[in-house]
């Protein structure tokens, strides 16, 4: 059976007390209170009847016949609650007249003194109860559809939610692997420099392990990593490697953010962007501007070598799809090479504002 939430019942009641009481606005100002009083009551029963068919379609015929595809049932027990409601009108005039003051032979007087018409009569009766009863599959597919709908957003959410924890926890031990790696390479030649990369890599992985299982973290949260990841990166590459930063964000602007999300993009840059002569340039340009945030690294193009089997791709793999589901259709992603292939550019632009 087909419950009724707070705001349907609001609309109903709107509904059916705007068919019932609406008539009260046409009677003749002549009428006194008793002869208004009089027709309206005489004139409930077709209403009523109305309203009774609707309900028993809506809460029952249309769920448990009509949606369960036994049509020929749906129609059959329609045609006799059709006669049924007919009766029922025809009862109810009977019964108000036999204790209203107004005789039937009165009411003949507005015909010309003849009985009123009926089969005229019979027919738009008959015609009101199936339009009421098309009325009620019509509201009841609508209110079916808008139920589908929810619990398609409802699981489609789930699903969304589902894949980007997947996505970030696939992300951390990509992140951790390739930081480690960094490491490991500062051991084999320096020591010291490995110890303060350690320390630096203490700093990062609070973000990572704590903010990263949050859906946005504040912006600046986000330009604090990636200048703690670039003091990392600084402590292992050499002297001949420029790297610049252009960060136009305010140390409290706490604009929504997803969690690393640019943050493939610069292990991508050191990754292509530094020589095996251990030259190259990286630079970094940040910023947000009412709601807008724009991420653009460029960097020396330095392919890797077939037999370099360092990384696997999935960093900017999962960009694309974290971008693609925490901001649909709300951000650009500019990618390419340019100067004969020797400088590589990535540019996200992300529109924060949640457009639902």
């Amino acid at each position: 059976m087909t419950k009724i939430n707070k705001r349907e019942l609001i609309i109903h009641v709107l509904c059916w007390g705007i068919v019932l009481f609406f008539p009260l606005l046409f009677y003749h100002p002549n009428d006194t209170n008793q002869m208004a009083m009089t027709r309206f009551l005489r004139g409930m029963g077709g209403p009523v009847s109305c309203m009774v068919l609707f309900y028993v379609n809506y809460l029952w015929l249309i769920p448990k016949f009509y949606f369960r595809e036994k049509k020929k049932e749906f129609y059959l027990i329609n045609i006799i609650a059709i006669v049924l409601c007919m009766g029922l009108m025809v009862g109810w005039w009977q019964v108000v007249n036999n204790f209203l003051d107004e005789p039937v032979a009165e009411i003949g007087k507005r015909f010309g003194g003849r009985k009123p018409p009926r089969y005229p009569m019979f027919f738009y009766n008959f015609l009101s109860m199936v339009l009421v009863v098309g009325l009620s599959l019509a509201v009841s597919m609508t209110s079916r559809w808008q139920h589908i709908e929810d619990a398609r957003k409802e699981a489609e959410q789930n699903r969304t939610k589902a894949e980007l924890a997947n996505l970030r926890n696939q992300l951390n031990p990509h992140f951790l692997l390739n930081t480690l790696n960094n490491i490991y390479a500062l051991i084999a030649f320096d020591s010291d420099k490995a110890q303060t990369a350690v320390e630096e890599l203490s700093r990062l992985l609070r973000h990572v392990l704590y903010d990263n299982q949050q859906q946005y973290v504040p912006l600046y949260k986000e330009v604090e990593f990636m200048h703690n990841y670039l003091e990392l990166m600084k402590i292992r590459v050499t002297k001949g490697v420029t790297i610049t930063t252009d960060i136009n964000v305010e140390p409290d602007d706490s604009t929504p953010i997803a969690p690393l999300i640019f943050i493939s993009l610069l292990e991508n840059a050191f990754k292509h962007g530094i020589s095996p002569s251990g030259s190259g340039s990286i630079d970094l340009q940040l910023s947000q501007n009412d709601g807008v945030v724009t991420c653009c690294i460029t960097n020396t193009n330095y392919p890797k070598r077939d037999n370099d089997k360092s990384g696997s791709g999935i960093g900017l793999e999962q960009v694309s799809k974290r971008l693609e589901l925490m901001y649909p259709d709300r951000y650009q992603w500019e990618r390419g090479t340019r100067d004969n292939d020797s400088i590589y550019y990535s540019k996200i632009t992300i529109d924060t504002h949640d457009k639902d």
